[in-house]
């Protein structure tokens, strides 16, 4: 499907340029399920075909090249799947050996082929999101094939034939390894079922987490108990299986047992831990998205709203001229009366104005776009004083423009003006806010033609004919239309000089009467000046007027938000009844995004504990799960500050995702503690003996998921997830591992005293 964009060399029309010549635009959109790449080399070849037969002069210009840039993007994580999949595979091999860790490693395959059929089926394309969500999902899918292995590894040690440890491996762990299951997928529900319009770029995180979880679990309780009857073999007589416990479960059983003897420091110094967290949240930098990767950068230029369109082109053609001499530049678009057309899905597309113009700059590469932007930005604010500038990256999920708004709402538009600007001086007055601005706020001069109405009846004039005689002079009339192609092209008079009309020969303009004789204009009209707002934006039918700012570098909207909010706050409780200040931009957007997702947390708790209380049958032990479940934050709070990424809605998905992950491995400690004391162990020894045995298995999976997510922890969008997962899920971890244990032991010697330990346990 193709829009051809028709720019015209007649001023009051919109204009597009190539590297600052005149140009048309065509616009190429692919049909839904295509695939952009093969619609790529499709459109190459026809191109090149189409190219052939031009005439000399006339050249076709890629400026924007979706296709490549998918390829980038999906070659780019593809990298970062094959790494993820070598580094499990890696911890899978070093840590369980050679044969155990081959039936991890064949999990792996057989899983991604499922899941990639299953994706094909319900139409899930690969692109930055889906992609990404697998590498979340690769990480978590070991993790019941590597507690299968595990188990029947043990069991082999302990005499029993493959066969009898196939059969225990399922018979004990495969329904609270399906518990668990479900419960890591229902820490994904909010991001899933979000309605926002950030919600709609992460569902496919939802879906393909899910279906990749069914599926490992599926491929761990059938397909890994064969693969293990067929790799594994029972240790030889003297070898590991019968040593004595390691030197790291030796430390980990001595570490435990201390932590039970004193049982209330342990919780105490857990709890205080976890209460300096909290006040750390407050000290992490806030953010709603990041700006995009890509080489793309938008230069905005907004002249006063009562310019003409004359004066933004000749603004737009000094901004060309500046652009061809500049070394980082590839290549460049510039809309003249419009913005650029959705190239990008995140795009804040502009209205076309006369007063407005954009340039879409594509630098060489990032680091040249990031010295073409400080370098720009400088030079617009001198070059063009009375514009507004803008020089700013693409940005990463739901557009938002300008990252620091304020809306002032009320019925008089120059009241609005004052509060409008009374409330740019707070703004103006914190240094890490620049460029502010107005959507709308300078009213423009106009010239007022009155028709004295007996005076042109008296002449045979009506409004319609007078109408019609001044468009002709000024603005133009369309008279006909001729057919091109499909297309239908106005034929618009125009008296050439019209647009250099003064006043004086406007009231000297001829007007034809019926009788065939002229008269002038100011026989019958008066003229006067006067001042309108050429604009004014209204929202739910009430005049709005949005202030506007811009952030220095490295600093983010919550910061300056949150510091001006006193007063804010102060001067909104000075505004008469119907105005009101409200926040814009995105922090509003990520509040807005936040709340969708939030709105969405009663039903995942809710599902969570229907699973937990199938899976326990217990109140307390309910509880004991979910005290370990907040308790990740800590290693959140400290992984977002040491790495220094902000908390953004991407690591909040990240955050709800853990609650999943730690109380999946809570219930099978849990499950495993409840076994061990059904077979007549006392408390103690059965705590202790049922976290050594889980030790190995709980920490290969977390380093399993830890590791897998380096490859994609640099990456802009997908960073802060990943660092807030893989420091959540090392925290509760260990806590998992010790906590646990403790208030297990501490609840349970409230309701009995402990049994005596049998010598030498």
């Amino acid at each position: 499907i193709a829009q051809v964009r028709r720019g015209f060399a007649d001023p009051p029309q919109p204009m597009f340029r190539v590297n600052g010549k005149p140009a048309l635009g065509l616009a190429i959109v692919m049909r839904e399920g295509g695939d952009i790449l093969a619609l790529g080399e499709n459109v190459k070849k026809a191109m090149a075909a189409i190219t052939a037969e031009l005439p000399i002069g006339i050249e076709a210009v890629r400026v924007a090249d979706q296709p490549v840039t998918v390829d980038e993007a999906i070659t780019d994580f593809t990298t970062s799947l094959w790494q993820a999949i070598a580094i499990i595979l890696g911890v899978s091999f070093v840590s369980l050996g050679v044969r155990a860790g081959t039936v991890v490693a064949l999990a792996i395959p057989l899983v991604l082929a499922i899941v990639f059929a299953i994706m094909g089926i319900l139409g899930i394309d690969l692109h930055r999101i889906s992609l990404g969500a697998l590498i979340i999902a690769l990480a978590l899918l070991v993790d019941d094939a590597m507690t299968t292995v595990d188990a029947m590894t043990r069991r082999l040690a302990l005499g029993d034939d493959k066969a009898t440890a196939a059969v225990y491996a399922y018979k004990t762990l495969a329904f609270a390894m399906l518990t668990g299951t479900f419960v890591t997928i229902a820490g994904f529900v909010p991001i899933g079922f979000a309605q926002s319009s950030a919600g709609e770029y992460t569902f496919s995180i939802f879906a393909v987490v899910g279906i990749t979880l069914l599926v490992s679990w599926v491929v761990a309780i059938v397909f890994a108990p064969l693969l293990g009857m067929l790799l594994l073999v029972p240790p030889k007589a003297g070898g590991e299986g019968e040593q004595e416990p390691g030197g790291m479960l030796r430390a980990y059983r001595a570490f435990l047992g201390g932590a039970m003897r004193v049982p209330w420091l342990t919780i105490g110094v857990t709890v205080a831990v976890f209460v300096a967290s909290i006040y750390g949240m407050g000290l992490v930098p806030r953010q709603f998205f990041p700006s995009s990767d890509r080489v793309d950068l938008l230069v905005d230029l907004t002249l006063p709203q009562n310019a003409s369109i004359h004066a933004t082109d000749e603004a737009a053609s000094r901004l060309d001229a500046i652009l061809a001499q500049d070394p980082d530049v590839a290549h460049w678009t510039t809309y003249v009366g419009q913005g650029a057309i959705r190239f990008y899905l995140p795009l804040n597309v502009q209205l076309p104005n006369p007063f407005y113009a954009q340039a879409v700059v594509i630098a060489k590469d990032v680091e040249a776009r990031q010295r073409l932007e400080a370098r720009l930005e400088p030079l617009l604010a001198e070059e063009f004083p009375s514009a507004v500038s803008r020089v700013s990256p693409l940005e990463l999920g739901p557009p938002v423009g300008w990252p620091v708004q304020y809306r002032v709402s009320g019925p008089d538009p120059e009241r609005l003006r004052q509060v409008a600007l009374e409330l740019a001086q707070t703004l103006a007055a914190d240094p890490r806010a620049r460029h502010v601005n107005f959507d709308w706020m300078q009213p423009a001069r106009e010239l007022r033609v009155r028709i004295d109405q007996d005076q042109a009846r008296r002449l045979g004039l009506s409004s319609a004919a007078v109408a019609a005689v001044l468009n002709a002079n000024i603005t133009g009339s369309t008279v006909t239309q001729v057919r091109d192609d499909i297309f239908l092209i106005d034929v618009v008079a125009r008296e050439i000089e019209g647009q250099r009309l003064s006043v004086a020969t406007l009231r000297a303009l001829p007007v034809a009467l019926a009788n065939g004789t002229t008269t002038t204009l100011d026989q019958f009209a008066t003229f006067e000046y006067a001042q309108e707002f050429p604009l004014i934006w209204r929202r739910n039918r009430v005049s709005t007027l949005t202030v506007h700012a811009d952030l220095a570098p490295d600093v983010l909207p919550d910061a300056v938000v949150t510091a001006l909010a006193p007063a804010v706050e102060q001067l909104n409780a000075g505004l008469p009844p119907g105005y009101r200040i409200e926040v814009g931009g995105s922090v509003e957007e990520s509040a807005r995004s936040s709340d969708s997702v939030m709105a969405v947390v009663p039903l995942m708790l809710f599902i969570m504990l229907t699973l937990l209380m199938f899976q326990l049958r217990s109140l307390p032990l309910l509880v004991m799960v979910l005290s370990v479940v907040p308790l990740g934050l800590i290693g959140v709070v400290a992984a977002l500050l040491v790495s220094g990424r902000p908390l953004g809605f991407v690591a909040i998905l990240g955050i709800l995702a853990l609650v999943g992950m730690i109380a999946k491995n809570s219930v099978i400690l849990i499950d495993q503690i409840e076994k061990d004391r059904a077979t007549g162990k006392p408390v103690r020894d059965a705590v202790l003996d049922a976290s050594s045995s889980r030790l190995r298995p709980i920490l290969l999976t977390a380093m399993s998921t830890v590791l897998g997510l380096i490859p994609i922890a640099p990456t802009v969008f997908w960073g802060p997830m990943a660092f807030a997962i893989m420091g959540g899920l090392l925290v509760a971890t260990l806590l998992t591992l010790v906590f646990l244990p403790v208030i297990y032991v501490t609840w349970e010697s409230r309701r009995a005293p402990l049994a005596a330990s049998p010598a030498g346990s």
